[in-house]
Parts: C-alpha cells; sequence; structure tokens
C-alpha cells in the first residue's frame, strides 16, 4: 500500500522539488558503480553517510546533510522520489521556493539528530532523505488535512486505488514509524524509523508560523482543510481483467 498521487495540484512549477529528485538521482548514479564492491561502498559511506558515534564525538557534522542525499539501493532511492513529487509541490507553493529548500534541509538535519538521540553510539550508517521528505509530510498534514491522496493497495492479484484524506494516509504512516521505532532495536541496522518520525514532527513544527500567518484555525474553517483551490479530478476506470466465476 503505497500513495501514487494526490488531487491537490500546485500554482506554480516546483523548481526546489525537482532540483532536489533531480540531486538525489544524480548522487546516486554517480556511486552506484561501487555497490558491487562491499569494501569502497562502506569507506563510501564512512566518508559521507551520518553515523551518530562520529558527531557524538565532534566530527562529521556534514554528514547531517551530505547523508539526506544518499540512499542504500534502488527501491530506496525510488520510493523517496515518489514521496518527494507527491508531498513537495504543494509546500513548495505555499512557502516559496528558497524557504521550502532551507524547510527541506532543516527537517533532514531534525531527522538526522533524532535517530542519533536514539541511539548516540551507534556506529551503523544512516543514509536517505526520508527524513527531510518525513518533513514535508508533516508540514502537508498541517496545511492540508483533507487533501485526498490516492493509495495503491496491492494484495496478490488484485489491485485497487483508494482516495483517501491525507489526515488518515499520513497519520498511519506517522503511527506506523513510531511503533517501528519501539518495537525495533536500534542497535541493529534497517529503517531509520526515529529519523522518519523525528523529521515528521519538525516538519509540522516549522509549518506551524506559516499556518498561523494564513489564520491558523480560521484557515481549517475556510478551508474545512482541503486545499484553497479546486481540487484535481480522476477518472476511475474499472478493470478489463475477467474475473472467473466459482461454479455452483
Amino acid at each position: 500500500m503505497f500513495p501514487i498521487r494526490d488531487h491537490n495540484p500546485s500554482g506554480r512549477t516546483p523548481y526546489v522539488t525537482y532540483a532536489l529528485m533531480v540531486a538525489n538521482i544524480g548522487i546516486f548514479l554517480s556511486y552506484w558503480p561501487i555497490f558491487d564492491d562491499p569494501y569502497a561502498l562502506n569507506a563510501f559511506y564512512v566518508d559521507w553517510a551520518m553515523i551518530p558515534a562520529k558527531i557524538v564525538h565532534g566530527g562529521s557534522y556534514e554528514t547531517l546533510v551530505s547523508s539526506m542525499f544518499l540512499h542504500g539501493g534502488w527501491m530506496h532511492l525510488a520510493g523517496n522520489m515518489l514521496f518527494l513529487y507527491i508531498f513537495g509541490d504543494n509546500l513548495e507553493d505555499e512557502m516559496g521556493h528558497l524557504p521550502f529548500l532551507a524547510f527541506y534541509i532543516a527537517s533532514g538535519i531534525g531527522a538526522g539528530l533524532a535517530q542519533l538521540a536514539s541511539e548516540p553510539a551507534s556506529l551503523i550508517p544512516t543514509v536517505g532523505a526520508s527524513g527531510a521528505i518525513a518533513g514535508v509530510m508533516g508540514g502537508y498534514l498541517l496545511l492540508f488535512p483533507k487533501a485526498k491522496v490516492d493509495i495503491l493497495i496491492i494484495f496478490i492479484v488484485f489491485f485497487r486505488i483508494l482516495p483517501l484524506p491525507a489526515w488518515i494516509m499520513l497519520g498511519l504512516w506517522f503511527v506506523f514509524q513510531l511503533f517501528g521505532g519501539l518495537s525495533t532495536p536500534t542497535t541493529g541496522g534497517g529503517v531509520a524509523y526515529w529519523a522518519h518520525a523525528g523529521g515528521f514532527v519538525i516538519g509540522a513544527i516549522l509549518t506551524l508560523p506559516l499556518l498561523l500567518r494564513r489564520g491558523g484555525a480560521e484557515f481549517w474553517d475556510r478551508t474545512d482543510g482541503h486545499p484553497p483551490h479546486p481540487e484535481a479530478r480522476y477518472v476511475y476506470a474499472r478493470s478489463r481483467i475477467p474475473t472467473v466465476r466459482r461454479k455452483r
């Protein structure tokens, strides 16, 4: 189950969102050839990934930024870029290009610090844009809680697109991150749940001044939590895959 699009068109070209996507993809391609060499890849991550223990001992602060442009594989990259593409344009539209870029970087740094706080002695490299993108999602939820997001549900051979309000989709995502963080030992590798949860909260906090400038609760009252412009409409066609009826 994952989002494929929202019904919230942006009013201007999201140049920063597109530039961030190009940067993430370009950087990933630049070191993709060393994925076949574990030693070279590990050395690369030691230099550029966020390693909590190194920061705690007073070094490698720059990796709080560099790590958010690195990914551990194609699926990791594709998933993050999909989320950034869906939610980034609307926040950039509301904030403006340069403020959105500053917001994105700040959310990513905050997410890295949240992951560091969960296991400060860890020597495991942390990579990925998901902490910064989680901040985008937190800001999106604050501004557009009832914007529709289309979710693609895949269950074995069953496919269905289900439109959900953003507060349900993003709220469930946040709960899953909290559950994952609380139930998964931080001493092992895997998903950086606390970076996701931390980035989400920081993004919401950083978006709060913008919401207040829009009128706070009055902004929600005027729009009923929906985007302040007509929502995009999509046609949902029935599948042409034939069904096999059960014999009686």
